[in-house]
């Protein structure tokens, strides 16, 4: 009761009086809430009386080098999105990082109606339906939301903007080798394997390719639809890059995303040259490996650890050893 006062007192400090507020439980990162709103001071609302509060974990939660402060980045992404593509996305009203009233950083944002399509039974029809529109948004995403670096760019600052995107991705995929090993997960040759795997084939990332915004975290859950299979929202945008839009491609394909469908709406696909397939091999260990800091420092699981120790061991070498393309 003591927490849900203050969840009170900050919607109150920002001109919304709610009745009700509810956990919204899908939520893994951020601690989110559905709030009723009976009153806005400042008529902000005006397709429904929800709001969505969402509050960012403790400093000591335990972060990928991306994820620390990354809720800082929302408010410009959901700008630029909203401006540039018809892509559904919530308008954020607050964003507050004063820790004046409680010790975390928060926003209070839309709510977008829908259901995640990850809790919803969807036919053949409707899901091909979800797949091409997914594909269309995405393809507006990367075609009209453009800039001149590389890298996380928000104002999280987590890594130096680059000019060119191979130098981008040498820095994640280094930052992301760092944080393994800080948390004891690789020794000092594990690591040296790891970055080699990079290392072997980094010319093939010396691409003419234009720096999109990329959303980075497409699945099933941030995809909401209605009864007809219409999406409603997309949303999650904390995890934004801008960059080749090859990466997306590849957490897409680990989320189920790589059919025809999605294809049709996107309107082309990505020549899958020799050069394309080992790309891709190391953008999804770049996910992959993210799960050996998720689950030490927060889900606490050393089986789980070690089944994705093991998978991404396995695929290092197995990069380490293929011949790289010039």
């Amino acid at each position: 009761m003591k927490e849900n006062g203050k969840l009170h007192e900050i919607l109150n400090h920002n001109g919304f009086d709610a009745s009700d507020i509810v956990p919204i439980k899908t939520g893994k990162f951020n601690s989110s809430y559905v709030c009723t709103i009976i009153k806005d001071a400042f008529g902000r609302l005006k397709e429904n009386n929800k709001v969505v509060l969402r509050i960012a974990p403790s400093d000591d939660a335990g972060f990928i080098f991306y994820e620390k402060n990354m809720m800082a980045q929302e408010p410009a992404i959901h700008r630029i999105v909203s401006e540039k593509t018809s892509i559904p996305i919530a308008q954020i009203y607050t964003y507050d990082d004063s820790r004046a009233i409680i010790d975390h950083n928060f926003l209070i944002m839309e709510f977008l109606t829908g259901t995640p399509l990850s809790e919803v039974m969807v036919d053949s029809h409707q899901r091909d339906r979800v797949m091409r529109q997914t594909g269309h948004y995405l393809r507006e995403l990367h075609d009209n939301c453009r800039t001149d670096k590389y890298g996380y760019l928000g104002e999280h600052n987590c890594m130096e903007p680059q000019e060119m995107w191979h130098d981008a991705f040498k820095i994640m995929w280094n930052k992301l080798i760092d944080d393994i090993v800080r948390c004891a997960v690789y020794d000092n040759d594990e690591a040296k394997v790891a970055r080699e795997a990079f290392d072997t084939h980094h010319h093939l990332f010396h691409r003419d390719v234009p720096s999109s915004l990329l959303h980075m975290d497409i699945w099933g859950q941030n995809i909401l639809i209605d009864d007809s299979g219409t999406i409603t929202g997309i949303i999650d945008w904390d995890r934004a890059l801008w960059g080749d839009p090859e990466i997306e491609f590849s957490v897409l394909d680990y989320c189920g995303f790589n059919n025809p469908a999605f294809w049709a709406g996107y309107g082309c696909e990505p020549e899958k040259s020799p050069e394309f397939k080992i790309r891709m091999k190391l953008y999804h260990l770049y996910e992959v490996q993210k799960y050996l800091i998720i689950w030490t420092l927060r889900r606490g699981s050393p089986s789980r650890v070690m089944d994705y120790k093991q998978y991404s061991q396995n695929a290092l070498q197995e990069l380490a050893s293929m011949k790289s393309f010039n």
